[in-house]
């Protein structure tokens, strides 16, 4: 969204220690998702609030883990929590509850029934891990696939190396869609998705309608692409965090944690401010 006067205070974080930290209303949002302390062993010495707040500022800077301010719990701590809770898939189901709030919010219905599916190539560093070479982007990493709703609203999310064409990628990628929205069946896509072999290939999922939303070439001029606008949308939100500039990750899911990640982020300053 472009900045005003009148929207410029809505979202500035100047008072924070940080613009990463979280606000009070945004920790309750989040606090009952995360580990309850233990009743065996040792009470809990650390802060979660601050655990949580130092993953987010590595994932709004994008500095190394070994760069992270003293004031934090230590890095090891800190990397201890964020490599449990992507094991535990726990940021994936914290998204999903929170997309169903942000739709309740919006006045729409908790399930959607439609959503947009694009891809999105970065490049990857010396890191290691799966990769790929993409010839139409001329890069080699991996690709970031997602579906959003309409809203632009994050609903699935898979990482391959970005040699896999969109449409081999996509079949997984739908097919973990349709286990966590049944009820989704209409899909807005670009030209890359058209043809048989997705629909072919889906088809054991369940009944799927994929409308294909053709570019609108005017030189000189830009024209949102009808429905798809908002799948580009969600990706210019979450590339302003520095973590996703590029992959620095060395394996697929650390890469979707942080991805997720970001589109927490989004949704609890969003439904904090409601």
């Amino acid at each position: 969204m472009s900045w005003t006067e009148i929207t410029r205070p809505q979202h500035g974080r100047d008072d924070l220690r940080y613009a990463s930290d979280l606000r009070d209303a945004e920790w309750l949002r989040l606090s009952p998702f995360l580990n309850v302390p233990s009743h065996l062993g040792r009470p809990r010495k650390v802060d979660m609030r601050e655990v949580v707040n130092a993953i987010l500022y590595i994932l709004r800077t994008g500095c190394q883990w070994r760069a992270l301010p003293k004031h934090f719990p230590p890095r090891s701590t800190v990397q201890y929590y964020f490599y449990l809770w992507r094991d535990q898939r726990i940021w994936r189901r914290i998204n999903l509850v929170l997309v169903r709030c942000a739709r309740q919010l919006a006045d729409r219905n908790l399930v959607p029934s439609a959503g947009v599916i694009d891809s999105q190539s970065v490049k990857t560093t010396e890191s290691g891990g799966p990769r790929g070479f993409d010839a139409a982007k001329r890069l080699k990493g991996r690709k970031r696939h997602i579906v959003t709703d309409t809203q632009g609203f994050l609903l699935a999310l898979r990482v391959h190396p970005a040699n896999i064409q969109d449409v081999h990628g996509a079949v997984p990628l739908l097919g973990s869609l349709r286990a966590s929205f049944p009820k989704l069946r209409h899909l807005f896509a670009d030209r890359v998705y058209r043809g048989s072999q997705l629909r072919k290939a889906i088809a054991k999922f369940g009944r799927w309608k994929i409308e294909i939303v053709t570019r609108i070439e005017r030189v000189g001029t830009f024209k949102p692409e009808r429905k798809r606008w908002v799948v580009e949308r969600s990706f210019a939100w979450f590339g302003r965090d520095r973590r996703l500039a590029k992959d620095f990750e060395r394996t697929i899911e650390s890469q979707e944690a942080w991805f997720l990640l970001a589109s927490i982020r989004f949704l609890i300053r969003r439904l904090a401010r409601a």
